[in-house]
This record gives C-alpha cells, structure tokens and sequence, in this order.
C-alpha cells in the first residue's frame, strides 16, 4: 500500500508543478503592476514547495517503495529524470530571483525583464515531456545498466 500512496502522491505533484509553472507563464506578461507581482512570486514559493515535495516523495519511492534503491540506481533513464529535474530546477532560478527584487523594490519590470523570464519558463515548460518521458520508459525497465 505504501507503493501505491507513494506513487499517487509522486504523479500529482508532478503534475501540480506543472500547473503552476503554466500558472507562471500566464501570469508573467509585459504590464505588471505591483499586485501582479506579489501574486506571482506567491505561485512561485508555491512552485519551490512543490518541486521540495516531489523530491521528498521522489526518494521516498525509490528507497521504500516496491523497485527499491537498485532498480533505480541502475537506470539510464532514472537518472536522465533526474537530471531534467535538476535542470528545471536551475532554471526556475532566474526567474525566481527576479520575482523577489521586482517584489522587494516595488518597480514594475520592463518589457525586456519580462521576456527575458518568459524565456526561462518556456524552457522549464519544455523539458517537462523528458520527465514523462523517462518516467514512463524507467517504469517499463528500460535503460538497465548492468
């Protein structure tokens, strides 16, 4: 039964990241008012706590659910997942950064900030088909290395 909690609670995390980094790049357009800014860096510290649960229950699974640590270990496309995490995470940086001093200054970001942010959520937005992608051919067993 953990297995199962485990890998519900997994599949909707992640797809809550997703709706909120989709969240993100709505709300994340050329015009910005300060009201606008204090509700997106309020999605985006819901996004960092997402993205922390996920990890929590990620490694959870691999330690404690049903494949264990060296079905994982040995996978090819485990650590591809991870590492397209990883990278999503680097990339939520920038724009996370920037919420917080649009925030803290109180300025509404001109055109060139905003798309320049637009440009690390579209990124974030494009890598998410490698997560599926490498989750789905993980839990079919391929990408074993001996």
């Amino acid at each position: 039964m953990l297995d199962l909690i485990l890998a519900v609670a997994h599949h909707i995390l992640i797809f809550s990241l997703f709706g909120v980094l989709f969240a993100e790049f709505l709300l994340v357009r050329p015009g910005l008012d300060p009201a606008a800014v204090r509700r997106i860096a309020a999605v985006d510290l819901w996004y960092g706590i997402t993205a922390g649960l996920i990890i929590v229950i990620g490694f959870s699974r691999a330690l404690f659910a049903a494949k264990g640590w060296l079905y994982y270990s040995h996978n090819f496309f485990f650590w591809a997942k991870m590492g397209t995490f990883a990278l999503i995470g680097a990339l939520s940086a920038w724009p996370t950064i920037r919420y917080l001093r649009w925030r803290r200054e109180g300025f509404i970001p001109d055109a060139d900030d905003v798309i320049r942010v637009r440009q690390f959520l579209w990124a974030q937005v494009a890598l998410f088909p490698l997560l599926l992608i490498s989750a789905a051919a993980m839990a079919r067993g391929y990408g074993e290395m001996l």
